[in-house]
């Protein structure tokens, strides 16, 4: 057996048994590593030698939680939901359903355009989704809408921009990486068009978002109305100033964010950008010194959960690279189908879904298949713009419904601000079945016409 396969699946299996991620990471790290014979201590050594690279991401996150607890504190998130609360409040009786309607998908709308501005317009990731979830979750319980529906919004927007549109995070993705390392193992790229090539998998993307939101999550859902874990902590006053002031923080904080990213810095421009914020928040007073060690605190608390899984997702990742199996097992899928292209790109596909739910990213997944599926590709004869969908769609195959993935650990951390949303059955169980499924097909279709 596959010593990849079998810690991807110890890993999935023990998540879905309610294990915490944290420990189905280490296990699933741990016996992949004895199951390829690297023995214990150099399993030991490989998963901390992983560890450190989260751990940047880790403390970005965890100053983004201490703004999101900042901003709430400014009144600003409050005002925002009892705006909408008082518009259900005024309507008339005959046109309350319709308000309710209209509120609803209006809601829908807006954060799915912020989840796909999030990755190419304004390209700040995850970092929208702590400040503009949990102030919407009474909003949310209000008009009884299902959290999986908005897992399952904001996935789409953060997996399916960067895999479409070569803009902000779609450009790394895209251009620099997809295209890069795929003419690094020798593949001519040039005259193609990205957009082309991946345009078929998107269109699977969005064929099991609008099933999620029309079909699988369209009834009612009820949730209690629960105080955000550390909301309580300072009393929300939406004076004007305020409000001016945490707006002042939020575009600063952004506005360093973009110039960063724009700029091509190495630095990070999440951490650097959150440490503003929180500097504006003290010398202006919204968050009154005597306090401000609790409202940090709390909101580190708040996404302590989503820093620890992607450290030890790096961990995990390094065990898995580490074994060096992922060659054979892409060796044993080309040996096994032989010629049939249909069933070799199936295969390849698989194994992308594998590594990526594995690695829990489609940035650090696709260096490694690239590299292994290029030469296989064109053995099999096919075009360059099948290789490369191909690729594409085997590396992003998997960031949605991987519990490691932060494009499942953001929606979680704001779904689950008041201890109501459970990150692998709310977020994880549902992603992976509108997404993972849907492409895979897409990506075979797109394989086989292209």
């Amino acid at each position: 057996m596959n010593a990849v396969v079998i810690a991807v699946a110890v890993m999935l299996l023990l998540a879905l048994l309610r294990v915490h991620v944290v420990i189905a990471l280490f296990i699933g790290a741990l016996i992949g590593g004895l199951m390829a014979g690297m023995g214990l201590e150099a399993t030991m050594l490989a998963f901390q030698s992983g560890l450190g690279d989260g751990a940047k991401i880790a403390l970005s996150y965890a100053l983004l939680g201490a703004f999101a607890m900042a901003v709430a504190a400014s009144g600003l998130p409050k005002a925002l939901a009892d705006g909408l609360i008082a518009k259900l409040d005024d309507s008339a009786e005959e046109a309350s359903q319709k308000v309710v309607t209209t509120t609803r998908y209006a809601l829908i709308a807006g954060i799915l355009a912020m989840s796909i501005m999030s990755q190419n317009l304004i390209p700040v990731h995850i970092a929208f989704i702590p400040l503009l979830i949990p102030p919407l979750l009474t909003v949310m319980n209000r008009l009884q809408l299902d959290r999986r529906l908005i897992a399952c919004v904001l996935t789409f927007g953060l997996v399916t921009t960067y895999m479409t549109l070569p803009v902000g995070f779609g450009k790394i993705f895209l251009a620099d990486i997809l295209l890069g390392n795929i003419e690094k193992a020798g593949l001519d790229t040039s005259g193609i068009n990205i957009v082309q090539a991946m345009a078929i998998p998107a269109a699977g993307m969005t064929l099991g978002m609008l099933v999620a939101v029309f079909f699988s999550y369209r009834k009612p859902r009820y949730y209690l109305d629960r105080p955000i874990v550390g909301a309580t902590i300072v009393e929300p006053t939406p004076t004007r100033y305020n409000l001016i002031m945490s707006v002042v923080a939020i575009v600063a904080t952004f506005a360093i964010q973009l110039i960063i990213q724009f700029t091509g810095s190495e630095a990070d421009g999440l951490l650097l950008g959150s440490l503003v914020g929180l500097g504006i928040f003290l010398i202006s007073g919204v968050v009154p010194w005597d306090k401000a060690d609790d409202v940090f605190t709390s909101g580190m608390r708040m996404m302590a959960l989503i820093g620890f899984v992607m450290i030890s997702a790096q961990g995990f990742a390094a065990v898995i690279n580490e074994t060096n199996h992922i060659e054979p097992l892409v060796a044993s899928v080309q040996s096994f189908f032989g010629e049939n292209k249909a069933m070799a790109a199936l295969a390849m596909l698989v194994v992308g879904l594998i590594v990526t739910m594995g690695i829990g990213s489609s940035f650090s997944t696709l260096p490694i298949i690239a590299a292994i599926y290029v030469p296989l590709c064109s053995s099999l004869d096919f075009s360059v713009l099948a290789t490369v969908a191909l690729i594409g769609t085997a590396g992003a195959l998997g960031d949605a419904g991987s519990p490691a993935s932060d494009s499942t650990l953001g929606p979680t951390a704001g779904l689950a601000a008041d201890g109501q949303h459970d990150h692998v059955r709310d977020t994880v169980i549902p992603t992976f079945i509108h997404y993972n499924i849907p492409l895979t097909g897409a990506g075979w279709i797109a394989a086989m016409v292209l």
